[in-house]
């Protein structure tokens, strides 16, 4: 698709989701994944306002339970906006979600600009903070079968949600840092940073390269949500959540 042809795009996904369709029926199979990013990309752009501010971006699919789960075999990115951040604590009204669920990740903050081609040193020495983190997501349409909608719907984001940071030189080893997650206090997954293509930092490394492809790069000030360590999960009305991050700390928020 050329620009005249994305620009047209972006404004049919943006009157169809006026309608409450998020997934736009006539756009069923019809779009390449490169074409859905870009769209996802100049979808965020036209909305302006502080609110749909981008203050960084998510990598999603980078485990392989998650890869797992809805059948795909790389990652993907998408856009955080300022008005999806919380803080740890925070209760979200679950009516005003759309069929949510969460994953748990680290929420990784670059002190400095990340090249292109940005090897895992690089990334390691351009982290200023990590904060143990959620991901609240929405299930608007069939991501598994179409994750090109998916991704131009940008990536099923809704809000992350942040606890207290650790600042770089006072980090754990991240692919050895073990989560247990919990759902109204009952344990229901553990897993370690590695299961994050390795390491947290390798899914900053393949962001970089990623957007490079969209002329667009991570920056100082980024906030980069690594990728979940577990599967993702559902939630219900009245659902209390919780991860605890060994090293890192404890991240939560309750649905009323």
């Amino acid at each position: 698709m050329d620009e005249r042809e994305i620009e047209a795009a972006v404004g049919e996904f943006a009157a169809a989701r006026e309608r409450g369709e998020y997934f736009p029926r006539a756009w069923a199979g019809r779009l390449a994944l490169d074409d859905a990013y870009r769209i996802q990309l100049a979808i965020v752009r036209r909305r302006g306002g502080a609110g749909a501010h981008r203050l960084g971006w998510k990598v999603g699919l980078t485990a392989a339970a998650i890869q797992q789960q809805f059948g795909v075999h790389e990652p993907v990115f998408g856009c955080l906006l300022a008005e999806g951040l919380r803080q740890s604590g925070d209760c979200f009204y679950y009516d005003d979600l759309i069929a949510p669920g969460f994953e748990n990740e680290l929420c990784i903050v670059l002190g400095r600009d990340l090249p292109p081609g940005a090897t895992f040193d690089e990334v390691a020495a351009a982290v200023d903070r990590v904060h143990p983190a959620f991901e609240i997501i929405e299930t608007r349409g069939d991501f598994a079968r179409e994750l090109a909608l998916a991704l131009a719907d940008n990536a099923q984001q809704r809000s992350f949600v942040l606890g207290a940071p650790v600042i770089a030189g006072s980090l754990p080893d991240l692919a050895a840092v073990e989560v247990r997650v919990r759902i109204n206090d009952v344990e229901v997954a553990t897993a370690t940073g590695d299961a994050v293509l390795g390491h947290p930092y390798n899914a900053v490394a393949w962001l970089a390269a990623k957007l490079a492809q969209f002329g667009e790069t991570v920056r100082a000030g980024d906030y980069v949500m690594s990728g979940s360590f577990t599967r993702q999960f559902p939630l219900g009305s009245g659902d209390k959540i919780a991860a605890d991050f060994a090293g890192i700390g404890t991240v939560s928020a309750s649905f009323l």
